[in-house]
């Protein structure tokens, strides 16, 4: 039986290409709301879709430039991506990516801490949640 703690992936934060920093956690919401249609007649007759809406939060380790680096992404309105690094002996490489255009909208730092390293918890928005492009590739049923 593999051992579960040997991860051999992680989420990353990139932006231009280039890694941003490692995500420790990372919680997506999605909502699509829908509203019932009722008449005279009939209750819950259809329904209005209204748009989906994708919300993020992520914790890291507040060390190192990368909390200001994503709170200069806020202020700006940066767009980054959220993707999938493998490790390939000593370093991660790009798998897959999650999430494009993600925009963060507010920023918690943590106090400082004795034991270990301080975190910063990001919230914010997913912009490209939907695109085809990003499912993984099924494979052609066999007959």
């Amino acid at each position: 039986m593999p051992d579960p703690l040997n991860w051999k992936t992680r989420l990353e934060v990139t932006a231009g290409g280039k890694v941003v920093t490692a995500i420790d956690s990372f919680t997506p919401t999605f909502a699509t709301q829908i509203t019932p249609i009722h008449s005279i007649e009939a209750d819950n007759i259809g329904a209005i879709f209204h748009p989906q809406t994708a919300t993020f939060s992520m914790t890291l380790k507040a060390i190192g430039p990368t909390v200001a680096e994503l709170t200069k992404f806020a202020i700006d309105g940066t767009k980054f991506d959220i993707s999938v690094a493998e490790k390939k002996g000593t370093d991660w490489t790009f798998k897959k990516m999650l999430f494009r255009d993600c925009l963060v909208t507010s920023a918690n730092p943590s106090n400082v801490v004795i034991d270990g390293a301080p975190a910063a918890t990001f919230s914010g928005i997913i912009l490209g949640f939907t695109g085809e492009h990003d499912l993984e590739p099924t494979e052609p049923s066999q007959p």
